[in-house]
């Protein structure tokens, strides 16, 4: 068929672009844009041949110098064309997008400044000026005195030859062109093999600071307008945008953030629910493969419980959800349109295991739920940032568990999300959930607030303030605080403010208001260790630290003591939960034993006198039935035992009696508890001779665990031996490593070519790209190394996780080490501006840090790129260096006792 273009939507006031007029505009465009590109370009040369010489910017009271937009200006409609280019421009090279956009807004007061978010963008100029302004009510609109492009900022500024008046309402045209890069922000391209050609695609990722890379607009949360988006697209491609097509829809109120719009020749599935159109994109052999369909069968069935969680209505027509190759984060809540990683949305049986089934399901859930907390109620400025991600981290495993009811997901939490966040919150580097508004201004400080502590520790928080206030009133007070918020913004005080209500109305007990005993939690970092004397009843609390010689630089308005929810069992039976006061009492007789914090729900960890100690340890070792009723906190005594050792709480020997245990264990959530924390001995100790002696005990410990399953899977004849394609899901990560570090150059080769080959199954790729990394061979893992940085060979959305695989890898750790210091300066630049993922990186290459030079490097890694930058990593960075001082604080101490202990029960019989 010939090709051609479609209009996704009538194009209204801004005319048609058709023709020889838009060829022409497009070549022109593009030609100054790659000019100005090339500029820019050889800056960066210079730049990085010869160093600047260091200046102070002298600060500017100016708005364009400052990061926030003035609140005299109020969008109202937007009016965005956007034309994406899916093959490169003859003339320059160049993938673009055209686009204009029409804005309306609202003078709240007057003004002669226009300051409107733009970044990366060349415009269309009128009269010498980059903005054609109109009025459209009563008084006319002055002219436009001079214009340009802000770049530290992100502005398109405007300044004005006469007032804007208040109360009036105006339009601001723009033309523009941009670069539909493949740097997965904003407007951007996505690239992938399908029957053996190359197919390109366009889409986007806005959150939380990338729309001002697709068009000109007020991006922040609050600026909450309509918006009426044509997207022009070739014959042959799918256009998708929040609104339902082919004509789009003019979306609800909402904020740049949640936009989205695609063109691809991808496939669909879909039904609906209820008159809601639910529809699963992915590339066209994806879908004939079937491996849509879980998505799709799960999303009406969550849809659906949350709307009975909300008790409002799905506010939408239409739910679309796409899979795209590359993207960098796991999925986007889009609102309408929810983008995902491959990985992250599409479920073949033949290859996904189960944990892959899992984080789909939750993942769905997870932006499902923002479709009314965070979508429909917005937060006002991303310093809540945590209220939004904390509480669709916490709810997905609600949503989930009731799409999979017998997988008992709602567990998980502990350790997907508390554990996780645990190790982060107990550093003296760590900060509070919500920050002061004023101190996040920039895009990188907006970045830097996308990690653990916003989604975990706000999960772990608000399932704690779920569970002390009853499901049931927390259901209450959030449903009026979304009833009084929709289409608006609101902030973390609020919802307090409507769970009161909520309490009160429901008649509950609580030792201090709501905000009161919640802002112990959310404005000052941290947690605390609450100990229990069972001999003498008495019950107190401290601030947790990993290293206790760690200097805490942040002040805390409560002096770090918090208002402690307890939920407590005596030998068994539940006891009345108590508040944490002066008067709290926790007394035991000698043949009975007290378990604090059941089922985990509080935000704390738990210490006890060494004869409660000792009698948990029995009861783990010896009463099963008990223990079959308390899993989740067995998992509890475990990370509490070995993380209040390494912070000199109580012994490390003590810590490791809790594993004695473990050879009558089978559930999941205990052994994975006990390997999680036995990795921070391997992370210590793989490079030293106490790693044989620590093998065999672990050896010895999981040889009943493997028998019971070499029982249960009839001596392991259910899973079919063979070729690659024959391999049961669940254990293809093992074997694949394990294959790869058994073999050498024919081996890797070998995985690497089914790797680059498989262009039809990305969880596959996903294990691959992992095994990949377990090789011993040095120089393959330097190779390999290097292919991370070659989009071609990794794509850009998995380089910084092949990079943490491969220090993981106790090869590989000091080659990735080396790696990133040397290239530092480059991945940054070409991976690091708005990732999310640098966090990751910085913690992942720094995990195995324990010895004074490794220190030492990292101190000066530090000072050595300050100029360049570490992006969302700035934090982890300092985190990184304050674990490495604990780290070599307790290998110091404690490597002697550790070889003893593992060599005398690797032993014992």
């Amino acid at each position: 068929m010939g090709k051609g273009f479609f209009i996704s939507k009538t194009v209204g006031i801004l005319g048609i672009i058709a023709g020889v007029g838009a060829l022409a505009t497009i070549i022109a465009l593009s030609v100054v844009y790659s000019q100005e590109k090339g500029k820019n370009n050889n800056q960066n040369e210079e730049q990085t041949t010869s160093k600047p010489p260091t200046t102070t910017p002298i600060p500017s009271n100016k708005p364009w110098d400052k990061y926030r937009l003035p609140k005299n200006l109020v969008p109202e409609t937007y009016n965005v064309t956007l034309w994406p280019r899916l093959t490169p421009d003859p003339t320059t090279g160049l993938y673009t997008f055209l686009g204009s956009s029409v804005v309306d807004f609202e003078c709240v007061e007057d003004t002669d400044l226009i300051l409107i978010h733009s970044n990366k963008l060349n415009y269309t100029e009128f009269e010498n000026q980059l903005a054609r302004l109109m009025s459209v009510s009563s008084v006319e609109a002055p002219a436009i005195k001079s214009s340009w492009l802000q770049g530290v900022t992100q502005y398109l500024v405007l300044e004005l030859d006469g007032t804007l008046k208040k109360g009036h309402k105006y339009r601001l045209y723009t033309e523009f062109i941009g670069e539909l890069a493949d740097d997965l922000g904003g407007f951007y391209r996505s690239e992938y093999m399908e029957d053996g050609e190359k197919r390109v695609m366009a889409t986007t990722q806005m959150q939380p600071t990338d729309a001002r890379k697709s068009f000109p607009c007020f991006d922040e949360p609050a600026m909450k307008a309509y918006f009426f988006i044509t997207l022009i697209h070739d014959r042959g491609t799918t256009a998708l945008s929040n609104g339902k097509d082919i004509v789009f829809e003019r979306t609800e109120k909402m904020s740049t953030y949640l936009l989205a719009f695609i063109v691809s020749d991808y496939d669909s599935i879909g039904n609906s629910i209820d008159g809601v159109e639910i529809r699963i994109f992915a590339r066209r052999s994806a879908i004939a493969a079937g491996q849509g369909q879980y998505a799709l069968n799960k999303t009406g069935p969550i849809l659906k419980f949350f709307e009975q969680y909300y008790n409002a209505t799905y506010p939408l027509p239409k739910s679309d959800q796409i899979a795209i190759p590359d993207f960098n984060a796991g999925a986007m809540e889009n609102w309408g349109l929810i983008t995902y990683r491959e990985t992250a949305l599409l479920y073949d049986e033949a290859f996904s295991s189960n944990s892959n089934k899992e984080k789909i399901a939750t993942i769905i859930a997870h932006e499902l739920a923002h479709m009314w907390f965070g979508n429909l109620v917005t937060l006002r400025w991303w310093n809540d940032l945590w209220l939004n991600e904390g509480f669709a981290s916490y709810v997905e495993y609600l949503g989930a568990n009731n799409a999979e009811p017998e997988w008992n997901v709602t567990d998980l939490i502990v350790l997907g999300d508390i554990h996780r966040v645990f190790a982060i919150d107990a550093l003296a580097s760590s900060h509070p959930l919500s920050s002061k508004e004023e101190d996040i201004q920039t895009p990188a400080q907006i970045s830097e607030l996308f990690d653990a502590i916003s989604y975990s520790k706000g999960a772990s928080v608000l399932r704690m303030l779920s569970d002390f206030l009853t499901e049931d009133v927390f259901q209450l007070g959030l449903r009026s605080y979304l009833s009084a918020f929709s289409f608006g913004n609101a902030v973390y005080t609020d919802l307090w403010y409507h769970l009161q209500k909520a309490a009160d109305s429901s008649k509950l007990e609580l030792p201090d208001t709501l905000d009161n005993i919640m802002n112990t939690w959310v404005l000052q970092m941290g947690f605390p260790v609450v100990t229990i004397n069972t001999g003498t009843g008495s019950v107190s609390q401290q601030h947790f630290l990993l290293d206790p010689e760690a200097v805490v630089t942040t002040p805390s308005p409560f002096n770090y003591q918090w208002i402690i929810p307890i939920k407590w069992m005596m030998t068994g039976n539940m006891q009345n939960p108590l508040w944490l006061t002066s008067k709290s009492a926790m007394k035991a007789t000698q043949d009975q034993w007290v378990l604090a914090n059941v089922n985990m729900v509080g935000y704390y960890r738990v210490n006890y006198d060494d004869d409660n100690w000792a009698k948990l340890l029995d009861v783990l070792q010896s009463n099963h039935q008990v223990r079959q009723r308390m899993i989740v906190n067995v998992a509890q005594i475990l990370d509490d035992a070995f993380n209040l050792a390494r912070a000199k709480i109580i012994s490390t020997v003590q810590a490791l009696n809790t594993t004695k245990y473990l050879s009558n264990e089978r559930d999941y959530i205990p052994w994975k508890a006990a390997l999680n924390n036995l990795d921070f001995f391997y992370l210590m100790f793989d490079r030293s001779e106490v790693y044989g002696p620590m093998q065999d005990y672990l050896v010895k410990k999981v040889s009943p665990l493997f028998e019971y399953y070499k029982q249960m899977t009839d001596n392991s004849s259910k899973v079919p031996d063979g070729h690659m394609d024959q391999i049961h899901p669940n254990l293809r990560s093992t074997v694949y490593c394990n294959a790869i570090a058994a073999g050498g150059k024919k081996e890797w080769d070998f995985a690497w070519s089914q790797f680059i080959k498989n262009d039809s199954t990305a969880i596959e790729s996903d294990k691959l790209r992992y095994a990949l990394s377990c090789t011993k061979q040095p120089w393959l893992l330097n190779r390999y190394l290097e292919y991370t940085l070659d989009p071609d060979m990794i794509r850009k959305q998995d380089a910084t996780a092949t990079i943490v695989d491969i220090a993981s890898n106790v090869v590989g750790q000091s080659l990735a080490w080396d790696f990133v210091r040397a290239r530092w300066s480059y991945i940054f630049s070409q991976y690091g501006g708005g990732s999310f993922s640098f966090s990751n990186l910085v913690n992942g290459v720094t995990k195995r840090f324990s010895t004074e030079f490794e220190l030492q490097q990292l101190k000066q890694f530090k000072a050595d790129n300050s100029d360049v930058g570490f992006g969302s990593g700035t934090l982890a960075l300092d985190q990184s260096i304050e674990r490495t001082i604990a780290n070599i604080k307790w290998v110091e101490e404690n490597k002697e006792n550790v070889l003893d202990w593992f060599t005398t029960e690797a032993n014992a019989q």
